[in-house]
């Protein structure tokens, strides 16, 4: 209720926004539409190869082997949204398992052992974003340097070997990573889903989430508001490092073993992911539930391309591909939008 000027109370009309649909699409465009990409998708194969994807059987393993990269590509988005680019977590997965192995040999104790991989991947994180934030290089030349540096570190501390780790499946953690709790779904399914819950409230309820894409659109304002650039950047190529050495520790414990190599075909699936899911590559721009959405598109393609009679070396042409145009297509529309 509110008082007028003679003195009579008169209730208070609170205009809200109408919702509607047009609304909605324009407020949610980016989200609208990549799901109607993964169901435009979708419908293609099923039609194409139905004896494929109209079997429960090619979705348990989507849900199986999409976390291996999915979880790196959902924290590598608000870095993408931050303006930055992180080349190196393939490497970051290896070179995190072997602090792991280290310590699991040392003490036969595999949480031990995970949160040495943990401890890695976070260093390995925190040394990009000094090289990036401190020294000035650029994202991109420093996370291929720090590539090969992690890649070559893995190699000189293991002497080129892996190790079965057979024992592992009989430990209550790989229950816990990569087992079965709910009928036939795997736990890393729902380990991913618990790392996109995690990334989107950051990204969408926190000053840390503004703050990344305030800085992705306009540096020099968020430093204007008092944003602090430096330990913002810092901390999100500290959250891709992590989310490596988890994806690196659930790749283990997935396969009971470990071979140095580990990592190495999870650059251009994670990447397309990102870029499919409506990230732009210039910042600014992107959201946790493309990803998301792209990751799974991605992990269906390789599939897709089999069961429709192609040949397997056309997975890499079509992420490839992918990426390519989803960089010319955000390209595009930052040059219309700055005329």
């Amino acid at each position: 209720m509110s008082t007028s000027a003679d003195g009579v109370k008169k209730p208070v009309i609170a205009y809200r926004q109408k919702f509607t649909l047009r609304s909605f699409l324009l407020k949610n465009a980016t989200q609208v539409g990549i799901f109607a990409v993964f169901m435009g998708l979708w419908l293609f194969f099923a039609l194409r190869a139905p004896e494929t994807f109209l079997s429960s059987r090619i979705y348990m393993a989507f849900l199986t082997t999409v976390p291996f990269f999915g979880v790196i590509a959902l924290p590598l988005t608000m870095l993408v949204i931050e303006g930055e680019m992180d080349l190196s977590f393939g490497s970051v997965m290896a070179v995190s398992v072997v602090g792991f192995l280290f310590v699991y040999n040392a003490t036969a104790s595999p949480i031990l052992g995970v949160l040495a991989a943990f401890a890695v991947g976070v260093a390995c994180g925190l040394l990009n974003g000094g090289l990036v934030v401190f020294l000035g290089i650029p994202s991109l030349v420093a996370t291929i340097g720090t590539q090969f540096l992690w890649r070559g570190a893995t190699v000189l501390l293991v002497n080129g070997k892996g190790q079965t780790l057979g024992e592992l499946r009989e430990t209550f953690l790989y229950q816990v990573l990569v087992g079965k709790t709910i009928g036939e779904i795997p736990n890393q399914f729902f380990w991913m889903l618990f790392v996109a819950i995690g990334c989107w409230f950051l990204l969408n309820r926190t000053a840390f989430g503004a703050h990344i894409y305030l800085i992705g659109d306009n540096e020099p304002s968020a430093r204007l508001m008092g944003v602090n650039v430096r330990r913002t950047r810092v901390y999100t190529f500290i959250l891709v490092g992590l989310a490596s050495a988890f994806a690196g520790v659930l790749t283990t414990f997935y396969l009971a073993n470990f071979f140095p190599s580990l990592g190495d075909g999870t650059l251009l699936p994670t990447l397309a992911s990102v870029f499919l899911g409506g990230t732009s590559v210039f910042g600014g721009v992107g959201t946790i539930f493309g990803t998301f959405l792209g990751s799974y598109i991605i992990g269906a393609i390789n599939a897709a391309v089999v069961a429709m009679g192609l040949t397997g070396f056309w997975t890499q042409f079509i992420y490839g591909l992918i990426v390519i145009i989803a960089v010319a297509m955000h390209a595009v529309i930052r040059r219309r939008m700055a005329r």
